[in-house]
């Protein structure tokens, strides 16, 4: 049976649209600033402009400045510390992921092609996912199923051109890149606060940071156009993308958080077109409608079990 599915009426329809409004241009912001977190990353290692490393740490530290000072803004610096940002206590599991995701990433980068990479990368994130959800009891339906199916496909058919034999170390380690995003999304589900949670989460990389890349500190390749990329991509795409996907999440089923990220590519592309007056291709034109088409099938899927939820109970509100 399906819980937690709120009785439809009229009056219930005009209180809520404009929360799903909200909610849609907060989803918007979020995979926007996701695909700009690809270029951002694209530029800076594709580039050599900085070594993974260098990227990791600074970008995790630029992240964190910018959600505790967004965090502390209009508040005494006592509220702030006193928030749980500064304190040991809580679970720790998203920090280690958030940390894994962006350290084999960033390594991962420079051992795969770009399109081999995000195919490897979403894989991962929507079998963790899938996953997540199965063992949480929801259960996956055909048109879910045939919705992200159709969604991979057209990522494959975007990526296709870009696409070579990956290594095994760049395997592995893209890979465990999407598997700890996964995680990292799984855990933004009913959480509090998602600023305060992306802060403390953000936060918490920095130690582990330092322990793991202290020994290369010496080495590290940096060069000001490296740097400023790091930080835009922390500050930026990742600390305020995150924070903004932590609040998406709080009213996304599993199944609609991972296809929805399949775009990010696709949005990334469209940029070209758009910024960088790269060609409209019939591949991306294709691409776009396997992709679109397979987000509509996860919506319509939802929606389709809110009906007959109504439908079979009009007037429950909640259950097992």
């Amino acid at each position: 049976m399906l819980s937690g599915l709120p009785p439809w009426n009229d009056s219930y329809a005009m209180t809520t649209s404009s929360t799903n409004l909200a909610h849609l241009f907060v989803t918007v912001l979020a995979l926007l600033a996701f695909a700009g977190n690809s270029v951002l990353c694209r530029l800076a290692l594709s580039e050599a402009a900085i070594d993974p490393a260098g990227f990791t740490l600074i970008r995790l530290f630029s992240g964190a400045i910018m959600l505790v000072l967004l965090s502390g803004f209009g508040r005494s610096n006592t509220s702030v510390c006193s928030s749980g940002i500064f304190k040991p206590n809580g679970p720790w599991l998203p920090a280690v992921m958030l940390f894994v995701y962006a350290l084999t990433f960033s390594l991962a980068y420079v051992h795969l092609q770009t399109g081999t990479g995000a195919l490897i990368l979403f894989a991962a994130v929507q079998l963790t996912l899938i996953a997540g959800s199965l063992i949480r009891g929801h259960r996956i339906t055909w048109l879910e199923l045939g919705g992200l199916c159709l969604a991979m496909l057209g990522l494959v058919v975007l990526v296709a051109h870009d696409l070579s034999l990956p290594t095994l170390t760049g395997l592995l380690l893209m890979g465990l890149s999407g598997i700890a995003w996964g995680i990292y999304t799984l855990n933004g589900q009913n959480t509090g606060s998602p600023l305060q949670v992306t802060t403390i989460n953000f936060v918490r990389t920095l130690p582990l940071i330092l322990m793991a890349l202290l020994p290369s500190l010496p080495t590290l390749n940096l060069s000001s156009r490296g740097v400023l990329l790091a930080i835009l991509s922390g500050a930026i795409t990742s600390g305020l993308g995150y924070a903004l996907w932590y609040r998406a999440l709080q009213q996304l089923t599993l199944t609609e958080a991972g296809v929805l990220q399949l775009s990010v590519p696709l949005i990334a592309s469209a940029g070209g077109v758009w910024l960088a007056h790269e060609p409209l291709t019939s591949t991306l034109v294709f691409s776009s409608l396997l992709i679109l088409g397979g987000i509509l099938l996860v919506i319509l899927s939802r929606q389709t079990a809110a009906n007959r939820y109504n439908e079979d109970s009009p007037t429950h509100s909640g259950g097992g």
